[in-house]
């Protein structure tokens, strides 16, 4: 594949270019057959318009000298990358970038995911994405910093931020509770073909092969996240019986296979995972062993949404005065303080210690902090036990 960037053209321009070009393939393949070289005509069309932008663009004109103007080419080896969404995610891997802004470019102009979608997994407001966005487009013109691949060595130093881009859209498709479930399939089922396919380059270690795992085990329980009424489901509510055993059996092979001196990660989450998918039911999970893994987990890297989780697993695991005491210090985080999650997690736990006038505060808060509808009607669920719990 061939990637091709104007040097004095920014993104904001080129994504316009890039926009036009695939609505006249809907108007044009519409009327015609599709093209042989699909990608070739895309190409094509992308760079006369290119062409016409600059001449038509005065200032433009004078930095290019009105007809000539820079063409960078940039050939990927084809032995090392074959899919070519993956080629990309090495790509926006630059070193000249900060990693905030690394991740944020790939998920919007490689995966293609909305501003709101991305603030949503960084835990960033719009506004702030928004703002990286605008100066990462400017960095990357006046830097002139090209999208090129490089050799393997030094591909090899880009791979742990391939890793959580991908692992960052998994989890988009898997998490989230917005759109149709063909949707969140397509996000989980990308991630896992471009991670099989780095699987099979000369790129992938062993924490790809940990990734890999989990990604495979949570794939096994995403049809039972949604009742067939559309119904958000927690891990206590799910059916067991829909789990797909083949996926949990590949992915028990795949952290088998990962098994390294350096632990990483991927590596304490697909544990976990791997725990949840072999308990026979939900009060069989093996919490104390989880609530361990969680620890190191946090010793690895400090996150406040692994210690929700953290948080969750404590209480399963007969520890709920510890568990409480960690949530209600998360309460007090700018961000957790408004995340809809951590307050019907709070909402959930109180009603099972049967505080319902506390779960119903927290719930309602948290009804407000959504307004994605499945997790709404979760919500409300949980609310019409508490009031039901009430009147009885």
């Amino acid at each position: 594949m061939l990637l091709y960037c104007f040097r004095d053209m920014d993104m904001a321009n080129a994504e316009d270019i890039v926009q036009d070009a695939f609505s006249a393939a809907l108007i044009s393949w519409k009327e015609d057959n599709m093209p042989a070289n699909a990608e070739g005509w895309l190409f094509k069309v992308c760079r006369n318009k290119a062409i016409n932008k600059i001449k038509a663009d005065k200032k433009l004109s004078m930095v290019n000298g009105a007809e000539h103007f820079d063409i960078h080419e940039t050939v990927f080896p084809e032995s090392l990358i074959k899919d070519q969404q993956l080629k990309l995610l090495f790509a926006c891997a630059h070193p000249g970038l900060a990693p905030k802004a690394q991740v944020v470019i790939t998920l919007k102009y490689v995966i293609n995911l909305k501003v709101e979608a991305i603030a949503r997994i960084l835990a960033m407001s719009i506004d702030g994405i928004d703002k990286l966005l605008v100066r990462s487009r400017q960095k990357i013109k006046d830097e002139k910093i090209l999208f090129e691949e490089l050799p393997a060595g030094t591909l090899n130093k880009r791979i742990p931020v391939v890793h959580k881009i991908l692992y960052l859209v998994f989890n988009e498709g898997y998490k989230s509770s917005w759109g149709k479930q063909l949707i969140r399939e397509e996000l989980c089922e990308e991630a896992l073909m471009m991670t099989k396919i780095l699987l099979e380059s000369r790129l992938a270690n062993n924490e790809t092969c940990a990734l890999y795992a989990l990604m495979l085990f949570n794939a096994a329980r995403l049809r039972s996240r949604f009742s067939i009424s559309g119904a958000l489901l927690d891990l206590e509510e799910q059916d067991r019986n829909v789990w797909n055993q083949d996926l949990i059996i590949l992915g028990s092979k795949y952290l088998q296979q990962s098994k390294d001196v350096t632990v990483s990660s991927y590596h304490y989450e697909a544990a976990i995972a791997y725990l949840h998918c072999i308990a026979g039911n939900f009060k069989a999970t093996r919490w104390n062993i989880i609530t361990g893994l969680y620890q190191r987990l946090l010793q690895l890297h400090s996150n406040p949404f692994i210690e929700l989780n953290y948080a969750i697993a404590l209480y399963y695991s007969g520890k709920k005065e510890n568990a409480f005491s960690i949530l209600k210090t998360l309460h007090q985080h700018t961000f957790l303080h408004q995340y809809y999650l951590l307050n019907t997690t709070l909402g959930k736990l109180y009603l099972l210690e049967k505080d319902h006038a506390k779960a119903k505060n927290y719930l309602l808060a948290a009804l407000k902090q959504t307004n994605i509808l499945a997790e709404k009607d979760f919500i409300m669920r949980l609310l019409e036990k508490t009031i039901n719990a009430d009147t009885t």
